[in-house]
C-alpha cells in the first residue's frame, strides 16, 4: 500500500512538473491570436510581472514579444562554484534574439530566478547592456548577493525602468513633441 501511495505521488509530481514546464504564453490580441510563445511555466509569473511594469512605464513590448519563439529553463548553461551564466539571450544567424534561456540553477530560489529574469528581460525589452561589474543592481554583470537586490525590490525595479534606454528614448521623444507644440 505504501509503494502504491508513493507511486501515485510521484506520478502526480511528474504530471504537474511537465505542465509547468510547457506552458504557453499567448500573445496580445492586438498582434495576432494565431501565434503562441512557448514559455516555461516557472518563468511566466516573472514575465507577466515584467510586462505589467512595461505598461506602467509606457514601454511598448508587443513587437519584441511577438518575435520571441521561446523562454525556457535549460540545463546547458555553464555554471561552476566560481561563476557562470544564469541566463542569456539566444540569437539566430541574423543576430536577432529568438529565445531567452535560464539555467536550472536559478530554480534553487525563486528570488534568484526573479532577479535573473528581470535582468534578461531588461536586456531584451529595455535595451540594456550591463551597467556595472558588481554593484548590487539588476543589470550588473555579476551580483554577489541577489538577496540584497530583493530587499529593495521596488526601488530596484523603478531604477531598472526609469534608467533604461527604452524609457529614456521614449521620454526624449515625448519632450521633442511637447517642445514643438509649444512653439
Amino acid at each position: 500500500m505504501k509503494s502504491l501511495s508513493l507511486t501515485l505521488c510521484l506520478l502526480l509530481t511528474v504530471i504537474v512538473s511537465s505542465y509547468a514546464q510547457n506552458s504557453n504564453y499567448e500573445l496580445p490580441e492586438s498582434i495576432t491570436t494565431s501565434n503562441v510563445l512557448k514559455t516555461d511555466g516557472l518563468i511566466q509569473p516573472h514575465l507577466d510581472e515584467f510586462l505589467k511594469q512595461c505598461k506602467k512605464y509606457n514601454i511598448d513590448f508587443s513587437d519584441k514579444l511577438f518575435n520571441l519563439k521561446e523562454i525556457a529553463i535549460v540545463d546547458t548553461l555553464k555554471v561552476s562554484p566560481s561563476g557562470g551564466t544564469l541566463g542569456m539571450l539566444v540569437r539566430n544567424k541574423e543576430r536577432e534574439v529568438e529565445k531567452i534561456i535560464f539555467s536550472k540553477i536559478t530554480l534553487l530560489d525563486n528570488e534568484i530566478l526573479r532577479v535573473v529574469a528581470f535582468h534578461e528581460f531588461g536586456h531584451y525589452f529595455l535595451g540594456y547592456k550591463h551597467t556595472c561589474k558588481d554593484c548590487n543592481s539588476i543589470m550588473a554583470e555579476v551580483n554577489t548577493s541577489y538577496f540584497d537586490i530583493v530587499k529593495e525590490w521596488d526601488k530596484q525595479v523603478e531604477q531598472l525602468f526609469m534608467n533604461s534606454p527604452e524609457y529614456i528614448k521614449n521620454t526624449k521623444s515625448f519632450r521633442r513633441v511637447s517642445d514643438l507644440e509649444l512653439d
